[in-house]
């Protein structure tokens, strides 16, 4: 049995055995951390990718053992030192996880397009994982990251941190009571966003970023700005643009609410309205089409971001929700509110609390690790919701066109052209 096995068997019995203190009541915000507890309780952590979104997630697990940090810039890395500076540093996750013997898990945050080399890297080492939404790059990915964490039995979570949030679980609540009867129409949209200009033929990395190793298994491209730390999102070469930004977070609502797990058809338009050669469009509409759920019927879900909104959202003065529509009624819901349009009658009560208020995001994977127990956005939860966000960049990718989708060969069996989007090569030296 290896190191890191023995210590989760470890950590699991003290928790059985009433010697881990776990913080079990009803905490009501996401951002909750673990209270502190003695140190043969803890978790000792590597963390692969620290500024940012990384850093937000180490603050969120300081009350573990923080032994690792992995960073391709030394800056970012340098100051996350400061804070930790018991814990290892390292540019390269490989040589990490190579050197490190004693971890227990992995949190991942680095842009989309090396998620599924450090967490495969992580996963065949026995490790639990944390990654950042949306898993990875491609839908191969995604499954690839699915089944070997399955295989491996690792405690896994995905970063849709909103998930752990009270008014998530309340509307879940009221579209499963049936307060606004069966569900076969649902919009998601969302507005605004970001975008970069024009990049630069060449240009020449910071001093102290390792450029080679932040492309990892991409394509090289030359280094600008433009597609640089944040900006990476708007290139499908490193990130899948505003739909691989926010469907994880807002299509996991009706995914949980109405049990969803693969589209059988997935249709994409968009249109590209900024310069530059940042292909990703502004404006998009994903026609997704569900098969009926036992005695729940089949659904239809669109996607919707950048300007265009389903018709008449006006209406409903929200520049991105959810919209559930039922044979009785609608349901409006956003990250914090939610609102009851009946067909007849006033609103009913809510039903009765079926869902727990989540410990806290960080907090519930961190607790399962330890218990050897589940979390509520396992790869397997969220791999289905993430694999359904991508799909819509392959169909738009693939010219727009309507893809068959079929989810046990991973195939649009009717678009050969769309392989080249769900799987892509790596470059040279990189696998997973």
């Amino acid at each position: 049995m290896s190191e890191h096995v023995e210590r989760r068997e470890f950590l699991r019995q003290a928790v059985l055995a009433g010697t881990a203190t776990i913080t079990a009541g009803t905490l009501l915000r996401p951002q909750t951390v673990l209270a502190a507890k003695g140190p043969n309780e803890k978790l000792n952590l590597a963390c692969i990718g620290v500024a940012n979104k990384g850093a937000d997630n180490i603050n969120n697990l300081v009350s573990e053992n923080i032994v690792a940090l992995c960073d391709v810039d030394s800056l970012h890395l340098g100051k996350m030192s400061e804070r930790f500076p018991k814990a290892k540093t390292y540019v390269d996750f490989r040589e990490m996880f190579d050197k490190e013997k004693n971890l227990d898990g992995a949190v991942v945050s680095t842009p989309d397009h090396t998620h599924a080399v450090a967490t495969v890297a992580a996963l065949k080492r026995g490790l639990d994982i944390y990654c950042e939404k949306p898993l990875a790059h491609s839908v191969y990915e995604v499954r690839q990251m699915r089944n070997i964490a399955a295989e491996k039995k690792a405690v896994t979570q995905m970063g849709t941190q909103i998930h752990a949030g009270d008014n998530y679980r309340r509307v879940v609540e009221i579209v499963k009571a049936g307060q606004i009867g069966p569900v076969s129409r649902v919009h998601v949209w969302m507005g605004g966003g970001i975008r970069p200009g024009a990049r630069a033929k060449q240009g020449t990395p910071p001093s102290t970023v390792n450029y080679d190793l932040w492309v990892g298994p991409a394509p090289m491209r030359p280094f600008d700005a433009s597609h640089f730390h944040f900006n990476w999102r708007y290139w499908w070469d490193f990130g899948g643009g505003s739909l691989a930004d926010f469907g994880c977070h807002y299509m996991d609502l009706p995914f949980w609410a109405l049990d969803l797990r693969y589209p059988t058809s997935i249709e994409a338009k968009g249109e590209k309205t900024s310069q530059g050669d940042n292909d990703v469009p502004d404006n998009m509409r994903v026609d997704y089409q569900f098969a009926a759920r036992g005695e729940q019927p089949p659904v239809h879900m669109t996607w919707y971001h950048g300007a265009w909104k389903p018709e008449g959202a006006e209406a409903y003065g929200k520049t991105s929700a959810v919209l559930f529509e039922g044979s009785r009624g609608r349901l409006l819901a956003d990250y914090g509110t939610k609102k009851l349009f009946m067909t007849e009658g006033a609103a009913p009560e809510p039903p009765a609390q079926s869902i727990p208020n989540s410990i806290g995001h960080w907090a519930e994977w961190a607790q399962a690790c330890k218990t050897r127990g589940t979390t509520t956005c396992n790869f397997d939860y969220s791999g289905a919701l993430a694999e359904a966000v991508l799909l819509g960049n392959v169909s738009y990718r693939a010219g727009g066109q309507k893809l068959l989708w079929n989810p046990e060969t991973l195939e649009a069996t009717n678009c050969s052209d769309a392989a080249q989007y769900i799987k892509r090569p790596y470059r040279a030296g990189w696998t997973l």
